[in-house]
């Protein structure tokens, strides 16, 4: 009862963090991700050490609940019987295909919990699954590794594919890769191997490649993919190009265009050629920019219009930054930090179910566009840590891990309607002014405050005249 009681306050003060911690428990249970890790791990063994466990204190310090690893493992050092080396090996020695498939069984668990409250946003291109792919550099991290400590450049852990669903706002599947320097184009392969007839593929043009584009073509799937200037094969335009009318950020044309697959007997495919003139040149000084598809039936506006929803992964990619520590720079071998941005982008989905839950009780005041991850994750960052401390695991296991889709979807909108909703607004700042010219010289490193305010507040003295 005591339990029961302290439980129903955390569910009052602090709804959020109940919803996500709840999420957590009833997707993926502590069980869940050590099966995942025995299907998927091929070198790796749990022998002392947990993968959930591991998984744990590295959600902890990717929430913002602990600084560190280091500092989430001393928090919760009674749950393990390792040392603290032992849990940094178990992070660096993770393979990516577990980490990838940590993501994968995130967003098949939550589609239906999204579908079940009735929360998934209008299809972006009725009568397909759109998915946007786009990739993420990791950024650098600090020069622990030995071989990494004399140079002036900082060390890449590794860089990731990832896809997003924006009718679910869930990122669906992710392609790690160590490698930092690698092309985009090289993992391409294994992105065509999850192509299913019936999506629709939507990215920028490091993508346009004559393989991918043929690739998702003959998977029965089509694309809506930016035009890159060299990477296509055999391009011919055909017949002249057509004016359209206008989309909001410029004057629309069409024309048809084939391409050519070298490596399968030179056959060819005719693309729709979608061209956008642009009102403002791009930051690159583009004034026009292609767009090359194989939907038919649809509005090249409609279209055109469609792409600019590319960038909402990379709105994405901004929230995760700003929301979770998706990139720590003290984990510095490549498969550690990559396991590090897929827990961020487990932590961003089942953070993207707790939005959705808001949207199914607070409709337009809820919209993606108006409620902030980062004040969210401020929240659950202040709150989780004592919440944790104050409910027992067996309370949350009793309450959640055995709900259904619908269930869950039922008892995520009665802690909704306890959420004070502006408290999650985003504050929508004007747009950026140019930065003011800088005066002083190179040698001045320094300045003091106090006596730049000092002649702000003092008048000017007027100079007696005889």
């Amino acid at each position: 009862m005591a339990l029961s009681k302290v439980f129903e306050r955390f569910a009052l003060h602090s709804p959020v963090t109940v919803m996500l911690r709840g999420i957590l428990e009833s997707t993926l249970p502590d069980e869940r991700i050590d099966e995942l890790f025995c299907a998927h791990a091929k070198r790796q063994y749990e022998h002392e050490l947990l993968f959930s466990t591991a998984v744990g204190a590295l959600s902890l310090a990717v929430c913002g609940v602990h600084k560190s690893v280091n500092a989430a493992y001393t928090a919760r050092r009674e749950e393990f019987t390792v040392s603290v080396i032992s849990l940094y090996n178990k992070l660096k020695g993770t393979e990516i295909q577990v980490s990838r498939a940590l993501v994968r069984e995130t967003a098949r668990r939550l589609e239906p919990v999204v579908r079940a409250l009735g929360a998934t946003l209008p299809p972006p291109l009725p009568g397909f699954r759109l998915k946007i792919i786009d990739g993420n550099h990791l950024s650098g991290t600090e020069r622990r590794i030995k071989e990494t400590r004399t140079l002036h450049s900082r060390p890449l852990p590794g860089q990731a594919l990832v896809v997003l669903e924006p009718e679910l706002m869930l990122a669906t599947d992710v392609f790690p890769c160590e490698d930092a320097y690698a092309q985009e184009r090289s993992l391409l392969g294994e992105v065509l191997k999850t192509v299913q007839p019936g999506d629709a593929w939507m990215a920028d043009r490091n993508f346009c490649t004559t393989l991918f584009l043929f690739g998702i073509a003959d998977r029965g799937a089509h694309f809506v993919v930016r035009e890159h200037a060299s990477t296509l094969c055999g391009k011919t335009l055909a017949g002249r190009r057509r004016k359209i009318g206008r989309c909001e950020t410029g004057m629309v044309y069409e024309q048809k265009m084939t391409i050519v697959n070298r490596d399968d007997n030179d056959r060819q495919m005719v693309l729709r050629r979608i061209t956008i003139r642009l009102d403002k040149p791009t930051r690159h000084g583009e004034r026009e920019i292609h767009i090359l598809t194989n939907v038919s039936r649809r509005s090249a506006i409609k279209l055109a219009e469609l792409y600019r929803k590319r960038w909402t992964i990379e709105n994405a990619f901004q929230e995760l930054g700003q929301a979770f520590e998706s990139e720590i720079n003290t984990l510095c071998y490549p498969k550690a930090a990559l396991l590090c941005f897929c827990v961020g982008l487990y932590l961003y989905n089942a953070l993207s179910v707790v939005k959705a839950a808001l949207r199914a009780v607070y409709h337009e005041e809820a919209a993606v566009e108006n409620i902030s991850g980062y004040y969210l994750s401020d929240e659950i960052s202040a709150v989780y840590g004592g919440m944790m401390v104050a409910i027992s695991p067996r309370q949350w296991t009793h309450n959640f891990a055995h709900l259904t889709p619908r269930q869950l979807a039922n008892l995520l909108k009665q802690l909704a309607h306890n959420v004070r909703i502006r408290q999650f607004r985003k504050h929508k700042r004007g747009p950026k002014k140019p930065p003011p010219k800088r005066t002083g010289g190179l040698r001045n490193k320094h300045v003091s405050t106090a006596r730049l305010l000092l002649k702000r507040t003092s008048k000017p003295t007027t100079a007696l005249t005889a």
